[in-house]
């Protein structure tokens, strides 16, 4: 866990100053700070910034580093309405598949929900919007594969939708609300 918290942290430091990480506290205010955007406003994300988060991606730890997923980014909006339909002209999804049912292979579903991890930090680091999504995988799985080119074999397990969000986002005050650490934590 350190390690991987690490990656994170030299990962988002290496994408330059940011004005979010200065109003969160450095890079470790992003992993600390974070909520599901549900403020998402049309607008395009920058090629380099939308690789930088992908990267982010590809770079999270997996079991015995077999790195068992796919990344497919939905920039096209039509496609992307038909799985998530709130998706604005800009928003990006990126649906993480890997080979399998998406349902019986812990391992990989486990794996592809870090990488989803990093890509959700990723886009908060560098100022975006990001929101984890499981409940379409099914309508994807179902009817959507060869639309999204996802591999023979291949289940989508997560996506994440990226995008721009409305200017003034406090993240604490737009975060949902979280249960008091002593009701879920226990130290021995």
């Amino acid at each position: 866990m350190k390690k991987y918290l690490f990656s994170v942290v030299i990962l988002s430091m290496g994408m330059g100053a940011l004005p979010v990480f200065a109003q969160q506290g450095g890079p470790a205010g992003v992993i600390i700070n974070h909520y599901a955007a549900n403020n998402f406003v049309a607008g395009a994300i920058p090629g380099a910034d939308l690789d930088r988060i992908v990267q982010a991606g590809i770079r999270a730890p997996s079991a015995r580093n077999r790195q068992p997923w796919r990344f497919t980014v939905v920039q096209n909006l039509a496609l992307a309405k038909k799985i998530v339909p709130q998706t604005l002209d800009g928003n990006a999804l990126i649906v993480i598949s890997a080979e399998g049912d998406g349902k019986t292979n812990g391992a990989e579903i486990l794996d592809c929900a870090l990488a989803a991890e990093s890509v959700y930090l990723a886009a908060q680091a560098l100022g975006y919007g990001s929101r984890i999504y499981t409940g379409p995988i099914d309508g994807v799985n179902r009817s959507l594969k060869s639309d999204l080119g996802l591999p023979g074999g291949h289940n989508a397990v997560v996506l994440i939708r990226v995008g721009k969000i409305s200017a003034g986002t406090d993240a604490v005050s737009a975060a949902s609300r979280r249960k008091p650490a002593g009701d879920i934590v226990t130290y021995k």
